[in-house]
């Protein structure tokens, strides 16, 4: 890479981490929570709102539901902490869901988890862009004009933060995070001072509208089902619960402790704010409609297709704090903010994942590589061009998009609890001790409690969901499911099939004889350099091939080549078609039919340039030659390098490279010297 695109580069993400220093970019807890927990709890801005878009097609007075199904989202976000809680201490290494099922359910369960996961980090990154998008296009009309354009921005920017590494993203995500929880709690202190000690009438801006029932007086099973699609909605507060298992190795020791501890932080944060909010905007009677131009009705007409409706959050701080106060301000642009920045929790997990994956050769070996900051950068790169190309379909309308959620993360938590089940069965048949007994029978209990809980709102999901959208991400981790199958297959086969046997095989045997063949078109240095190599090898017989395809120049080639008495003998090979690639391969397949126990050795001379555009003028018949020879047994091709001006002046670009020094090295020191220094991060 020249100069010119790596300075860029570096200003960008910043300059390369050498290997070891990989423990510099463990996290504390206090970082730990934003990174991985960010999603979770800003799921509380769009959740509370997807409940009451559900119930509100029974109209008004389906409203009074929503705090119960509020208490069925925290104990369904308590049984799950717990369980993972679990999980984080029985499964440090970070395979997560994926390890749990495959180690004690199987490969094909783990593959079935690992595709549910991919498939919602993916649908976590757009839901939240798309979200954060909504909000604050409430304050600023461009962003609603351009949803699309600005969220694709968005992702390329936190894109681009995540290419920097984990720790360092993480401290720029930790301000907005902790802005938003901190405006949370206040606006739900502030609001039950002033309804319950002051006695204030708190009014959101929507609480004059009355709401058209699409289906008036439910009953029975029809609003059964009403309620469970409620909650399956509501159930969006979960999500990116299971990605701090996933990310057990980026904590600071003691890694599970730690992990485990930010676990019951973040269920605390996001049960408390998501009950306030609820609670809040049944007290300042906010109104929503899945079809508000319609159904929202003011003053005895529909409101209208010019309406904006905006989240629930935004109309309870408006309510409380009052509508331009600052704190509504601040409210409206930290959770904005933390929306775009929740994508970050699938930014860790997705790539984190990969990795695993890939390790287990269920993805590109690719994925398994750290990139210049020691972040999977590949990874990165993939979960944000699959979102983009989701938000682009869906027009980076979260409502559209949401109807996709929940149903992977839903398969990983019940697939994985049923796991850790058989996990303390094991443990259980071989553990004597009572004490370490007792502990794995609580953890079964919390486990197996889970699977039941989790399993049952799979179902629910599914049924409430499956013509809503879901069937889509079903498709999405079936085609997940199948190509990393089909990625395992081709690795284990192309393992098998290159494998060393212990005895001798044709591989090892020393060819009978070695033929050589240079390939010229006309003599020059480069053609010299090759015959001069060629005449190194001392193999057992050595000719110059080239191909008629001019007659004159053809002839005066060969005029020059006697004029210069060279002692290699010169065969030239007919194309009446014109055609370089075609008579050459024939050749050589023939010179392997009369023996096929000998080798053919083609040397082919090439240029090497020093720019780009210098590529599309030279060596493209040989590229072509090597390219077919490649798929010709018992051929072996060697390209002699000649070096143009060019690539010298290139060499000493790069050399004048590596002395450059980046902004701010000669303060910090030789990199030498600097290897040598404590590093600041650790201890």
């Amino acid at each position: 890479m020249s100069k010119l695109t790596d300075v860029p580069k570096r200003i960008l993400i910043g300059r390369a981490l050498r290997s070891d220093r990989l423990g510099e970019t463990l996290l504390p807890k206090r970082i730990a929570l934003p990174v991985f927990a960010s999603d979770p709890l800003s799921s509380v801005a769009y959740a509370p709102g997807e409940v009451l878009l559900v119930l509100s097609i029974a109209g008004v007075s389906a409203y009074h539901f929503s705090p119960w199904i509020a208490v069925a989202v925290i104990v369904l976000m308590f049984t799950v902490v717990a369980s993972y809680r679990q999980n984080v201490h029985a499964y440090p290494s970070g395979g997560g869901d994926y390890e749990v099922a495959t180690t004690n359910l199987g490969p094909r369960a783990g593959l079935t988890v690992a595709s549910a996961l991919l498939v919602d980090y993916v649908l976590t990154v757009a839901v939240s862009i798309a979200s954060g998008i909504e909000n604050l296009g409430s304050a600023i009309p461009f962003v609603v004009q351009h949803k699309v354009l600005c969220a694709i921005a968005v992702i390329l920017l936190l894109t681009l933060m995540n290419l920097r590494g984990v720790k360092e993203s993480g401290k720029l995500f930790a301000i907005p995070t902790y802005v938003f929880v901190g405006g949370v709690f206040i606006m739900i202190t502030w609001g039950a001072v002033r309804g319950l000690v002051l006695g204030d009438t708190m009014r959101a801006p929507t609480a004059a509208y009355h709401i058209r029932a699409e289906h008036q007086g439910l009953a029975g099973f029809a609003l059964v089902f009403l309620l469970l699609r409620a909650f399956s909605s509501g159930c969006a507060a979960l999500t990116g619960v299971e990605a701090i298992s996933n990310g057990v190795p980026a904590f600071r020791k003691p890694k599970s402790k730690n992990a485990a501890t930010t676990l019951a932080l973040m269920g605390g944060l996001a049960v408390t704010m998501f009950c306030g909010i609820i609670a809040l905007a049944m007290a300042t009677k906010v109104r929503m409609a899945e079809n508000p131009a319609t159904d929202l009705i003011h003053n005895g007409h529909p409101i209208g297709s010019g309406y904006v409706q905006n989240p629930v959050i935004s109309q309870v701080a408006e309510a409380v704090f009052g509508k331009g106060s600052l704190l509504f301000v601040v409210l409206a642009a930290s959770t904005a903010l933390v929306l775009f920045l929740a994508a970050n929790t699938a930014y860790n997990g997705f790539p984190l994942l990969g990795s695993i994956l890939a390790q287990d050769r269920y993805l590109p070996r690719q994925l398994h590589t750290r990139g210049d900051r020691l972040a999977f950068s590949n990874g990165i790169v993939l979960l944000a061009s699959a979102a983009a190309l989701l938000v682009f379909i869906y027009g980076a309308d979260s409502t559209r998009l949401i109807q996709l959620y929940i149903v992977g993360v839903f398969v990983s938590f019940t697939l994985s609890q049923t796991g850790m089940v058989r996990h303390w069965n094991r443990h259980l048949a071989a553990e004597q001790d009572p004490v370490k007994r007792g502990h794995m029978v609580r953890s079964r209990a919390i486990n197996a409690f889970g699977a039941f809980f989790t399993g049952l709102v799979l179902v629910v999901v599914l049924v409430t969901k499956f013509t809503h959208g879901a069937w889509v991400a079903l498709m999405g981790m079936g085609i997940f499911y199948v190509t990393m199958t089909a990625i395992r297959k081709h690795y284990d086969r192309v393992a098998d099939e290159i494998a060393a046997p212990e005895g001798p095989t044709d591989d090892s045997v020393r060819p009978s004889r070695v033929h050589s063949v240079v390939l010229i078109s006309k003599i020059h240095r480069p053609t010299l350099r090759a015959l001069a190599y060629a005449k190194l090898m001392r193999s057992d017989t050595l000719e110059a091939v080239t191909v008629n395809v001019d007659p004159m120049e053809t002839k005066a080639l060969h005029e020059e080549w006697e004029r210069r008495g060279i002692d290699v003998p010169l065969k030239v090979l007919d194309s009446p078609y014109r055609e370089i690639t075609r008579p050459v391969i024939e050749y050589v397949k023939s010179l392997r039919a009369e023996s096929p126990r000998d080798a053919v050795s083609v040397i082919i001379p090439e240029y090497v340039v020093g720019h780009w555009y210098e590529h599309l003028l030279h060596n493209q018949s040989a590229l072509r030659l090597k390219g077919r020879l490649l798929f010709t047994a018992g051929v072996m091709v060697t390209s002699v390098p000649y070096q143009l001006a060019s690539s010298e002046a290139a060499r000493a670009r790069a050399r004048k490279r590596q002395e450059w020094s980046a902004p701010g090295a000669v303060r910090r020191g030789p990199a030498a010297e600097r290897s040598k220094e404590p590093s600041a991060g650790k201890g």
